[in-house]
């Protein structure tokens, strides 16, 4: 059997290296970038591990399930751990931020989510970033919903630690993912015993063998389809623009919003304030007396391939998530997605204006 996809050359250590510094401009960062063979969960928890240690004290902000996640790696690497909670319907604020600080001078880093995916919505990583360099403590990103539906600017930010991945609005592959690194990380990394070495986990290795070897020799075999589907996806964002990729989301965001609203029938954004809102995927309060998964069940009956999906755990019950990024980020994604949110809410005794909620988002979509 022969297929398109079989029987490709290895892929070079110059190649590798090339689609890293594609990643790198996307970014607009002069920092060192890693290409990881995983899902983002990979740098996510290598760069915690790296970092973080006995005598670290975190402040971790939590918008969203991730940043629950990296509390506990944190408190699992040693780290003290002060949690900044705010409510999932909205953000934290760089006040909140500055505050922390005020009642715990010791913070030496600070982890924080850019979008959560997961509840819709997303975080002023540059007025937060302004607070984390005042006080000098190390700054850990998650970026992997928010890279290429809005700004991610590592450097212009003070972000030490950014990672992302191109499964959502890069509309690229999910095996593969990438971290920029500053060189107080690096530093903060090799100053501490607990880093993983040796292990698949180890951004030290890849610095010390990769980075520092002038990327001469991979360290192992790269994902070879995944590393050719991240660069034709960055050459995808680069011919479009990364503005026009970023303007298409902001709109599905906005035209989301305004057509669910205009529905009527109690379905609301569940981020309040549109300022704090995601526009890699609009999440969605479902009625009184209606259940989410129920409501998205009903929806996908019809047509499957919608990116429709309830909220996570106990949020199944009350959220409802649109999911337009990358390719769904499209005036067609948006009105299937309120045509079939309106036919699942009809058929659950919910009475809706479908004309309504298609005239609003088009007048939302600029």
């Amino acid at each position: 059997m022969t297929n398109l996809l079989l029987d490709l050359p290895p892929l070079s250590a110059a190649r590798f290296a090339s689609i890293e510094d594609r990643v790198a401009r996307l970014l607009g960062t002069g920092q060192d970038v890693l290409i990881t063979q995983g899902e983002a969960l990979l740098p996510l928890e290598g760069a915690i591990r790296a970092a973080a240690g006995p005598g670290t004290t975190a402040l971790n902000v939590i918008t969203g399930p991730y940043g629950q996640t990296f509390g506990d790696w944190l408190r699992d690497c040693g780290a003290t751990v002060i949690d900044l909670t705010v409510p999932f319907h909205t953000a934290v604020t760089a006040e909140q931020v500055r505050d922390a600080f005020a009642e715990h001078p010791e913070i030496d880093f600070v982890s924080l989510v850019h979008a959560e995916a997961a509840t819709g919505n997303t975080n002023p990583v540059a007025a937060i970033g302004e607070v984390v360099r005042e006080h000098g403590a190390l700054f850990y990103l998650d970026a992997v919903a928010s890279v290429g539906a809005e700004p991610v600017l590592p450097d212009a930010w003070g972000v030490d630690l950014c990672v992302i991945g191109a499964q959502k609005a890069m509309g690229g592959p999910a095996g593969v993912s990438a971290v920029s690194v500053s060189e107080r990380a690096w530093a903060r990394m090799a100053a501490n015993p607990h880093a993983p070495r040796r292990s698949y986990l180890s951004l030290l290795d890849w610095k010390e063998r990769w980075i520092d070897g002038g990327r001469k020799t991979l360290l192992h075999a790269p994902a070879q389809l995944e590393m050719l589907a991240l660069e034709a996806c960055v050459e995808r964002i680069e011919a479009e623009g990364p503005e026009a990729v970023m303007a298409r989301h902001a709109s599905a965001a906005a035209a989301t919003r305004a057509g669910a609203t205009a529905l009527g029938g109690g379905i609301a954004p569940y981020v309040h304030d549109a300022a704090d809102a995601a526009p890699v995927a609009t999440t969605l309060r479902a009625p009184a007396g209606t259940t989410a998964s129920d409501l998205v069940a009903r929806a996908l009956a019809a047509d499957p391939g919608l990116p429709l999906a309830a909220g996570g755990g106990a949020l199944a019950r009350e959220m409802i998530r649109v999911n337009h990024y990358g390719p769904e980020a499209t005036r067609g994604t948006v009105r299937a997605c309120l045509a079939a949110l309106a036919t699942a809410l009809t058929d659950a005794g919910v009475s809706v204006d479908l004309p309504a909620g298609l005239a609003a988002a088009e007048r939302a979509w600029v």
